[in-house]
């Protein structure tokens, strides 16, 4: 490695480093000066032959995801209530248990971006994790066969089971948490791998990539669909085992598919391990926080018309907030001696990466409240349905409580047709931006509709409570009043999640989409931590002497709805903050030009 040139030497633009091979350590390339024009023509002949990717590979992965969420919510849908009557806990304890294994789901999908990223590529990430969630439910068939559900089609609301052993509930926990980590690291990397089918050179491609993400929660909704209805109504009824068994063959069924359209997937290579990118950026800007840069000297960067120092990423440009990490990409004259040290310049694309992250962050810290609000479906919403009116025509058909989220997702499938061909056309016709809103005002409008809806279901407990006769268990108030709570949060759902994972992964560098990709689900993590502890502190506050607190074991002692309303003020105070982080944050910029980009997807397409 030759060293850095003098400054006499160095481009008007940037510092440029001319090296004689790739050296691993530092992220450096070398300039290739042969006929550009040649290999790029080239390149684009061996791209057309491959003809992988488009829609015909990316309809593989949006069945896989459709199958791999019916199987999740074949567990997820009912599982507060088989803790409350398989395994005989409390209805604030089951809540609890439920908000920190859906936490734990989604908290997984950091760890499936990061292998995806960094070592194994969005293939084989996507077909381990699915292996380990088909291991996950082989175990919890089993257990809920021969060590759970005693007797046979017990917890239905009216045959009590047998206590579980200690075996059975060990097995049953780690049963769920592998369905934990296998759907949870699966689902941020299919949602990548889907989006590399598309070119974002291609104009029409890249509408095809947009459209793309509103499909894969389209698909995601349709699968859980099947799980909220029919499997969710043979669980109520106390067919367990049936349920399990059928989200296990989906599984099984989804992972076949994904191999079958192996042959067409446009396939990423794996970029290295982030965190030591970051890391050296860190290291690098502290060790010069004395040193300023001198007038009419550019920050480090590679040469033009070559890739950046991040192999097989496109080079970001400059931006001017967060200027104290520019300092690791300054020129210092002990730089200039031998080869570049990595722990003490940094190029400007690897500089850029890490302020992407921290800019997203706070954007990202404000999506947790609605996810507080997203988690009361499969946990409060359900109890609260248990103890409403659950018959349609008299005495006759139950609607089983966890049925109701089929509204929810009805909400979805329609509220997402209705934004695209309604919603877009019309914002777009008015703002002449052709996506409508951005990414940014359609969260902000999600987060308004999830705090509508959390009134919604206050709103609806009032009534619960007041069609309470003494003596009896149930309200007189039907379970259809739950209604628009459900709408309520569907619509949200396609403005702030849709959202989140266009902003999160157009927004996140070439070498941590999936990490991108997984700030959506992150999100739902820790609003299911923070809606457990919630719980939990309001319980230790309202619970004195005689009062059995907002959400007792009886719900028509307590005053859940008063937690509802609390919900809906958090998430408005969030709205306020989510504003102020929108209008702060400064999206990513990307150099672009022919030469570039044909070497850059050569690089990363296998």
């Amino acid at each position: 490695m030759r060293s850095i040139p003098k400054m006499a030497a160095m481009d008007s633009t940037h510092v440029v480093a001319e090296v004689a091979e790739l050296n691993s350590s530092n992220n450096e390339v070398n300039i290739n000066g042969g006929n550009q024009q040649t290999r790029i023509s080239s390149f684009l002949k061996r791209f057309r032959k491959k003809k992988t990717g488009g829609w015909s590979s990316a309809s593989f992965l949006l069945v896989n995801q459709g199958l791999a969420t019916l199987a999740f919510f074949g567990v997820g849908v009912n599982l507060v209530l088989f803790l409350t009557r398989v395994l005989g806990q409390g209805n604030a304890t089951a809540a609890n248990n439920v908000s920190k294994w859906t936490g734990t789901v989604y908290l997984c999908s950091l760890l499936g971006a990061f292998f995806s990223d960094s070592y194994w590529g969005r293939y084989l990430t996507c077909a381990i994790f699915q292996l380990i969630l088909i291991v996950g439910l082989l175990m919890l068939s089993l257990a809920s066969s021969y060590l759970l559900v005693k007797p046979v089609k017990c917890g239905d609301g009216i045959e009590k089971c047998t206590p579980p052993t200690t075996a059975g509930n060990v097995v049953f926990y780690i049963a769920i948490y592998l369905v934990a980590l296998g759907y949870g690291g699966h689902q941020p990397t299919v949602a990548t791998l889907g989006a590399d089918q598309f070119d974002e050179s291609d104009p029409i491609a890249k509408a095809s990539r947009t459209a793309f993400f509103s499909c894969f929660y389209f698909a995601l909704n349709l699968g859980s669909l099947f799980s909220n209805t029919i499997l969710a109504y043979f669980e109520d009824s106390g067919n367990w085992t049936i349920g399990f068994w059928s989200s296990t063959g989906s599984a099984v069924t989804g992972l076949l598919l994904f191999f079958l359209g192996s042959p067409g997937y446009t396939y990423v290579q794996p970029f290295g391990n982030p965190f030591n990118r970051i890391s050296q950026v860190f290291v690098a800007a502290y060790r010069k926080l004395g040193v300023k840069l001198p007038e009419g000297q550019e920050l480090y960067e590679v040469a033009p018309c070559s890739q950046s120092s991040i192999r097989g990423s496109r080079k970001i440009l400059h931006t001017d907030n967060l200027k104290c990490l520019d300092k690791a990409a300054i020129v210092t004259q002990n730089d200039r001696i031998g080869s570049p040290n990595p722990w003490r310049l940094c190029t400007v694309t690897q500089v850029e990466e890490t302020k992407c992250i921290l800019r997203l962050l706070p954007i990202w810290m404000c999506t947790i409240m609605y996810s507080v609000i997203f988690t009361q479906m499969s946990s409060l919403f359900v109890e609260q349905g248990e103890v409403m009116d659950t018959h349609l025509g008299g005495r006759g058909f139950r609607i089983p409580a966890a049925s109701m989220s089929a509204f929810d997702i009805c909400s979805v499938l329609v509220c997402t047709i209705l934004y695209r061909f309604v919603v877009i056309p019309f914002t777009s016709a008015v703002s002449n931006n052709p996506k409508g809103i951005t990414e940014l005002q359609r969260m902000g409008v999600g987060l308004i509709i999830g705090m509508l809806a959390m009134v919604a279901a206050g709103v609806t407990e009032i009534q619960r409570l007041r069609r309470v006769s003494p003596g009896e268990s149930t309200s007189r108030l039907s379970i259809f009043w739950q209604v628009p709570q459900y709408v309520l949060v569907g619509a949200s759902e396609v403005f702030m999640y849709i959202g989140q994972l266009e902003f999160f992964n157009g927004q996140a560098p070439d070498g941590i989409k999936s990490f991108g990709s997984s700030l959506c689900m992150a999100s739902m993590s820790l609003g299911n931590y923070f809606s457990s502890m919630l719980v939990n502190v309001v319980m230790d506050i309202t619970v004195r002497g005689k009062m059995p607190g907002w959400i007792p074991e009886n719900l028509n002692a307590g005053h859940m709805d008063r937690f509802y309303f609390l919900i809906a003020g958090m998430a408005a105070v969030d709205f306020v903050l989510f504003v102020l982080c929108a209008r702060w944050y400064k999206f990513i910029k990307l150099e672009e030009n022919e030469e570039e980009l044909a070497q850059v997807v050569d690089d990363r397409i296998v």
